[in-house]
């Protein structure tokens, strides 16, 4: 699959409390031509961050609200509306010296990431080098990991090991883990973006959910990846760049050519009508014009198996 450049790389919002220097590496590595991202907005709780002013200068757009006075969710619900409004689609944590709420942990579940200057699990929290040089370590590192509702407790992207020099003090040491931050984060957020916007990575999804519905198989169809019910019909197939449209998505059948027809009138960026298929009342859901609703494509999968299941099997409740 070729890079996303241009307006269609993948949209990041960075989270910042103090000088930014990984928001700024971040920032930096987007401005290469195959980076699979870009830096929309810049936001903080504190109004003076100096990150901030490093963000404008690049023409970042920025936001900042203080936090004080404010319960932790009412604060949350703001950063998040700023996100919203910028079309964020990932945000990425860079030195931002705020616990999250659980309702804005779950709405980004999978799409939030952190760095931390240890090699977790070892030494979740602050003063991490302070920890490392008391008990005697002789190698530390960074890591970037997704963000859960425990501290620093997240499934693992990455990691950089650092060797902790003789005679090095908290702060010796942290310049250097930060140097390797600046390295890794990055690295990580356009693997992570690439893994999840691959045509592989998206088939896998599709086959996951299509293959646990009732007496569901997959198997090829005129070249492309089709999902059939045992006994009944094809229900669905992942198309990537068939016949040369440049589009990967989901074929699913709606009820017919006028359900199609206004879907794709209602959100064309969304919908659009096959090749082939199309005239039948298919219908194309795009799976490569930005975040991805996946119960949105669950539920669509579960109708279009219903439509093609033997009677005996399309009772079934699942």
């Amino acid at each position: 699959m070729a890079e996303r450049v241009g307006a269609d790389r993948v949209r990041i919002g960075v989270l910042i409390s103090g000088r930014g220097s990984n928001m700024a590496a971040l920032l930096y590595a987007s401005q290469a031509p195959d980076c699979p991202y870009e830096i929309v907005l810049v936001a903080s709780n504190v109004p003076d961050a100096p990150g901030l002013d490093l963000a404008r200068a690049e023409g970042v757009p920025v936001f900042a609200h203080a936090h004080q006075g404010l319960k932790r969710a009412e604060f949350d619900a703001i950063i998040d509306a700023e996100l919203t409004r910028a079309g964020v689609e990932i945000v990425a944590l860079a030195g931002y010296m705020r616990l999250l709420s659980d309702a804005f942990v779950a709405k980004w579940q999978g799409r939030c990431l952190n760095i931390h200057p240890s090699l977790l699990p070892a030494h979740k929290g602050l003063d991490v080098h302070e920890a490392v040089l008391a008990a005697g370590e002789t190698v530390t590192g960074c890591t970037v990991h997704l963000v859960t509702p425990a501290l620093d407790d997240g499934p693992i992207l990455g990691q950089v090991r650092v060797a902790v020099l003789p005679g090095d003090t908290p702060d010796t040491l942290a310049n250097r883990v930060h140097y390797a931050e600046h390295q890794l984060y990055p690295r990580v957020l356009a693997q992570l973006i690439r893994d999840r916007t691959s045509p592989e990575a998206l088939l896998a999804r599709i086959r996951t959910l299509a293959l646990a519905l009732p007496a569901a198989a997959e198997k090829l169809s005129h070249g492309s990846p089709g999902f059939f019910v045992e006994g009944g019909k094809f229900f669905a197939y992942f198309s990537y760049d068939h016949h040369h449209d440049g589009v990967t998505g989901l074929l699913v059948k709606a009820s017919g050519l006028e359900e199609q027809a206004q879907l794709i009138e209602n959100d064309p960026d969304l919908y659009y009508r096959p090749a082939y298929l199309g005239p039948s009342g298919w219908i194309g859901i795009r799976l490569d014009s930005g975040d991805i609703d996946w119960a949105h494509i669950e539920g669509w999968l579960a109708r279009s198996w219903r439509a093609s299941a033997p009677k005996r099997l399309a009772a079934l409740p699942f």
